[in-house]
């Protein structure tokens, strides 16, 4: 029944993080028409697709770093747990979260997820620039519906960019620590996988796969994947 449960588990949680990974939120774009010769050009729809999970892996890796540089420094030093440095320690290591005997220790889980939170929105800052986003689509004469050019759509795309981040950030919040609580909850001493590694990995395969499917279709042969 354990293997059962453990294997269920395992399955809903790559489900999640490819559904995570693959969701996104398409910003519908229309480019006005206008005369090139004789001729009228322009005129399209498109769309500009934000990625709910837009900074990835990375505010895991961060902030897990983060976290657990102190907790190796201290065990090369031989740290005292006893003692005030000892125990930010810790609360520091992810193995004393979620424990029912010691809930003090827990605090670390609450730095942990502030941590996620801000490199999310740091790492998509950096990424993906909604000003030039916008000046670009000026230039080419394209506008959202209902949202003016320039600082106007800057604003929108800002707006809806920190609103899907908040969701892939929760999604990866869920995924990094549903296997911590797995194991202060039920006393576990080591779990052979990680949701930073399962989220690294899924990523790898999917980009493996699209870059595998982009090579076919470029080739004019059917993908091996159905749309």
């Amino acid at each position: 029944i354990s293997a059962i449960i453990i294997l269920v588990i395992l399955v809903a949680m790559v489900v999640f993080v490819i559904i995570l990974n693959d969701g996104e939120r398409r910003i519908p774009v229309q480019y006005s028409k206008k005369m090139q010769g004789r001729k009228m050009v322009g005129g399209q729809s498109s769309h500009i697709p934000l990625k709910v999970n837009t900074a990835g892996v990375m505010p895991v890796i961060f902030a897990s770093s983060i976290m657990s540089f102190p907790v190796i420094i201290g065990q090369f030093l031989n740290v005292d747990y006893s003692t005030i440095p000892g125990k930010i320690l810790m609360v520091l290591s992810s193995s004393n979260w979620l424990v029912p005997e010691r809930p003090k220790y827990s605090i670390g889980l609450v730095i942990y997820l502030v941590l996620l939170v801000a490199f999310a929105y740091f790492y998509t800052s950096i990424t993906f620039n909604p000003m030039e986003v916008a000046n670009n689509m000026k230039k080419q004469g394209g506008f959202i519906p209902g949202i003016r050019p320039g600082k106007p759509t800057s604003d929108y795309l800002n707006h809806i960019l920190n609103y899907i981040v908040f969701i892939g950030v929760a999604g990866l919040a869920v995924v990094a620590v549903l296997p911590i609580a797995f194991s202060g909850i039920f006393s576990i001493t080591r779990i052979s996988f990680s949701g930073t590694s399962l989220i690294i990995i899924v990523s790898v395969v999917l980009e493996t796969i699209k870059s595998i499917e982009s090579k076919m279709l470029v080739r004019n042969y059917k993908g091996f994947l159905n749309d």
